[in-house]
């Protein structure tokens, strides 16, 4: 049988959502000022790149750790470019992947992402439907 999950997008006036997650926790979505919200809560477009690192960053570092490998520090930047026609949608997203640490294994690190991206993480093979993509990883020795 599939799996699914279920959210509760709940509205909470002017511009302002709450929605819940299957782990139990709540957030906030809100629309800019320029756009009449109060710029309260994350942007549902922003959300969406979000999803997208922190799926491809839960496999990675769960590889880490499986390989026991050092890392003092990984961040993953999400560069994305909207259509200019409306309704707008990303056309290209960049995702560099950032390693920090003394004893970097390079080809253990670049194959944890490697797999993440073309096997495991299943936001990137969403976004493969209607993005260009792009992939990056960089070593940032001590």
């Amino acid at each position: 049988m599939a799996s699914t999950n279920h959210v509760t997008t709940r509205w909470l006036g002017d511009m302002a959502f709450e929605s819940n997650n299957p782990s139990g926790l709540t957030f906030r979505i809100d629309a800019s000022p320029e756009d009449g919200g109060e710029g309260s809560g994350l942007r549902p477009k922003a959300l969406m790149l979000s999803s997208l690192a922190g799926c491809s960053g839960l496999d990675v570092a769960g590889m880490i750790r499986k390989m026991k490998l050092q890392v003092s520090g990984f961040q993953i930047e999400t560069i994305a470019t909207l259509s200019e026609e409306h309704p707008q949608t990303y056309v290209s997203v960049r995702v560099e992947f950032h390693f920090h640490g003394d004893q970097l294994a390079h080809a253990k690190l670049q194959r944890a992402v490697d797999l993440s991206v073309e096997k495991y993480c299943g936001v990137i093979a969403m976004f493969r439907n209607f993005a260009e993509l792009e992939f990056k990883t960089v070593f940032h020795d001590s």
